[in-house]
């Protein structure tokens, strides 16, 4: 791990987290050789997971696996126009 003087850090800050942004290397920020902070990249977005998230949102009514009758299908028919 690379480390760097508080006051070097203080002089390049934005060099130094453009580095760390860069490469992903966490950087040890130390004052008179003693650490006092060390510098990480935020870890990676999780991804959420939309699988099951419409789960209870749906409320089927009636029996939706026989075929409709001629009437039904008549009056269906008639809606798409």
């Amino acid at each position: 791990m690379e480390e760097i003087a508080v006051s070097k850090f203080k002089a390049t800050c934005l060099d130094v987290l453009r580095k760390v942004q860069s490469t992903g290397t966490p950087i040890l920020i130390t004052r008179r050789g003693e650490p006092v902070a060390q510098l990480v990249p935020p870890p990676p977005p999780q991804v959420e997971n939309w699988l099951g998230s419409g789960k209870d949102s749906v409320e089927i009514l009636g029996d939706i696996v026989s075929p409709c009758s001629a009437d039904d299908w008549e009056v269906l028919d008639g809606l798409s126009s």
